[in-house]
């Protein structure tokens, strides 16, 4: 029996800007209907956070486990066309800024 590769565990932070607190709640709205999407590769977590005082600024979390030859391809994966032309669709549906990071959790390092 094959022993399991361990995970790569990371959080993607997507930092949002929209034109108006309407269009957020639109973002709202499709990352609800996306959740169970999310949730099918890997059980990620999701969170959408809105600055209290500026209701057009949103942050949006997923917490997720991704196979480490995954992770260590996100660069090239980033760059393919495929990948260019979501971002690029997103950005067109929200002329917003939107900022994509990656971080992973150190707290427990050693």
């Amino acid at each position: 029996m094959q022993g399991k590769t361990a995970k790569a565990s990371r959080i993607l932070y997507l930092k949002i800007k929209t034109p108006s607190a309407d269009a957020a709640r639109l973002i709202l709205s499709m990352i609800k209907n996306a959740t169970p999407l999310y949730e099918a590769f890997g059980g990620a977590k999701i969170r959408l956070l809105r600055n209290a005082d500026d209701h057009t600024q949103l942050l949006q979390m997923i917490e997720y486990e991704t196979d480490p030859s995954v992770e260590s391809n996100r660069q090239k994966i980033a760059s393919e066309p495929a990948t260019q032309k979501f971002v690029q669709a997103w950005r067109a549906m929200f002329p917003g800024t939107v900022e994509a990071d990656i971080y992973e959790d150190f707290t427990e390092e050693p």
